[in-house]
């Protein structure tokens, strides 16, 4: 089950994080993979091969159209089609609408908004000529539910689970799936480098509140959502399309 042998799957913000891991299970289960991110993420490549699996670095700022464009070239020149888009790539902002600035606002637009449209574009374009294909973007709880202190954040997450509906429908005949994942707080090293930057010496206590979000008790692991992932771009999802999958903890029944 959830074969991926033969698959081509490009992975943005796959240099770290949920992304890393979601490239390394989708490896493990033999695909292709395409690690797009702004760094050249060469750890993250070497693991996999390490492991015996395929994978290449393709540094790209999802932001800018003519990256954009080269990267998935690159990708479709090397292996001539590409069957699964991660649209894992984003950054964040703490901080209520009167804290959030305009440069604040268009700075998270540029990654988590326009970055997800470029990306899904240049996919679309080529799934639909070598007969279908499968999008998944990365959403949050913040698109499902209030969550203080990340009016920015929120905004973006929310756009890209509209975005998901409105490919899902567009493209429903054509053979292309599109699907969003909402997790909740995961432990990731952005949140390693966020709880230092904002909480020197106060770490372990933040991190505990951050856990005690979840009624579970914890963060989620980033390969969780890796498995989530793999299920929805695999065979074994052909009839899921338009959906928005919590990874929460609880949150949402809380």
């Amino acid at each position: 089950m959830f074969d991926l042998q033969d698959k081509v799957a490009v992975v943005t913000g796959g240099g770290s994080g949920i992304g890393a891991a979601i490239a390394a299970v989708f490896a493990r289960q033999g695909a292709r993979t395409a690690i797009v991110d702004v760094s050249e993420s060469t750890g993250t490549v070497d693991a996999i091969r390490a492991a015996g699996g395929s994978a290449v670095a393709v540094p790209c700022d999802v932001s800018r159209p003519d990256a954009v464009e080269r990267a998935f070239r690159a990708v479709e020149d090397q292996w001539g089609r590409v069957d699964i888009l991660v649209n894992n790539a984003g950054i964040a902002h703490v901080g209520t609408i009167a804290e959030t600035s305009p440069d604040d606002l268009d700075r998270l637009y540029a990654v988590n908004v326009r970055g997800v449209f470029l990306c899904s574009k240049a996919a679309v374009a080529i799934m639909l000529r070598q007969g279908g294909g499968v999008i998944l973007n990365m959403a949050s709880i913040a698109s499902l539910v209030g969550v203080a202190d990340r009016f920015a954040y929120s905004m973006t997450k929310g756009a890209v689970l509209t975005m998901t509906m409105s490919v899902a429908i567009d493209y429903v005949k054509r053979g292309i799936r599109c699907n969003c994942i909402c997790p909740a707080r995961v432990e990731t090293p952005f949140v390693e480098g966020y709880l230092r930057a904002n909480y020197p010496g106060r770490e372990a206590e933040m991190r505990q509140t951050l856990a005690s979000y979840q009624p579970i008790g914890r963060m989620c692991r980033p390969e969780e959502v890796a498995y989530l992932a793999l299920y929805l771009c695999s065979d074994e999802a052909a009839f899921v399309t338009g959906q928005a999958y919590p990874i929460d903890g609880g949150v949402l029944v809380a």
